[in-house]
């Protein structure tokens, strides 16, 4: 009997070792991979905790796991979705695909940042400003330069359909309203603005002199900067009556029905970090961090010091999805 025990004791103790041995946690990730990679390889090596990561392609950036959640919403396999920006949280938190989570990590990020409901938290972000060529005649300092008469033909911007850029236009429709909004965009092609393919493109298009300026991601105006292309950047509608600038914070939350729900939260906690904020303002990609105190890219003002664009990231979701063919039939003509 005793030797029955031992034997029992020696099998659990080593049950509980494989247990431990495998814990893991799957993400699904839009962030560049370039970027993200090396944060979960970290929390990998920190903690024990194996990540499974699936992350987004170019061809599908910002939609292609999105909808392989919503297509797995009655069978959960991804425990954590890190998205590059509020938009896709919105539409997965619209559709139930989301349980609540508040880390203790994010106390100190601006409420401004958070669902007020726990679905999401924000973290390291992107702000949408002017990247403009040196030596110009005049700066741009509003957005409505665009469709100044000064400016005609020698400003770009990324095309309105996709990405940031799509972000940015659903945001002044809800800031504008409708009738102010599609003026401007009517505007932008009375005056022969240039449409690029991405914000990247609308960025070299100024280093090389080619436009005067773009609207941006920072990260895109501080790598040509750093690669020591002749721009500066701008921060837009700074006035006392501007709009500010617009960020797009990274966002991460936790799925419905997780598979492994006390490794997700405890990488939840990690990526709120204010290590990781650091990290990834120290990175090419340059971003912003929300914590105070944190240090930030070199090449950028803290948003402290920035008039911000004050938008309700649910009301901007639900408007992209409403302008989506407004945009298609304006870019079509």
């Amino acid at each position: 009997m005793k030797r029955y025990f031992t034997a029992l004791l020696i099998l659990l103790m080593l049950a509980g070792c494989s247990k431990k041995e495998t814990q893991s946690v799957t993400i699904y990730v839009s962030e560049d991979q370039v970027f993200s990679e090396p944060i979960l390889k970290a929390f990998e090596k920190e903690t024990g905790i194996k990540v499974n990561a699936l992350y987004d392609t170019e061809e599908s950036k910002g939609t292609g796991v999105m909808n392989r959640l919503i297509a797995e919403r009655s069978h959960p396999q991804a425990d954590i979705y890190w998205a590059n920006e509020p938009i896709r949280a919105e539409v997965l938190k619209s559709k139930g695909i989301l349980t609540p989570y508040s880390s203790p990590n994010a106390k100190t990020i601006d409420p401004r940042y958070k669902d007020p409901d726990g679905m999401w938290t924000g973290f390291s972000a992107r702000i949408r400003l002017f990247i403009v060529h040196n030596g110009i005649a005049r700066e741009p300092q509003r957005l409505y330069d665009y469709i100044d008469p000064h400016f005609k033909g020698k400003a770009v911007i990324a095309n309105p359909l996709f990405g940031s850029t799509a972000t940015h236009i659903a945001a002044l429709f809800t800031l504008l309203g409708n009738s102010k909004a599609k003026t401007f965009l009517n505007g932008l092609k009375q005056n022969r603005v240039a449409i690029s393919t991405s914000n990247g493109e609308s960025a070299d298009l100024v280093a090389k002199g080619d436009d005067d300026f773009a609207l941006v991601d920072s990260d895109d105006a501080v790598s040509r900067i750093r690669s020591g292309a002749a721009v500066h950047i701008v921060y837009p509608d700074q006035q006392d009556d501007g709009m500010g600038v617009l960020v797009i914070p990274n966002t991460v939350m936790l799925i419905k029905h997780a598979p492994h729900p006390k490794a997700a939260k405890k990488l939840i906690d990690y990526l709120l970090s204010r290590k990781v904020e650091a990290a990834l303002a120290k990175a090419d990609c340059a971003q912003i961090p929300l914590h105070p105190g944190v240090p930030k890219p070199a090449a950028l003002k803290p948003l402290d010091q920035l008039k911000v664009m004050p938008v309700d990231y649910a009301k901007v979701a639900k408007e992209l999805t409403k302008i989506t063919p407004l945009l298609s039939a304006w870019g079509s003509k």
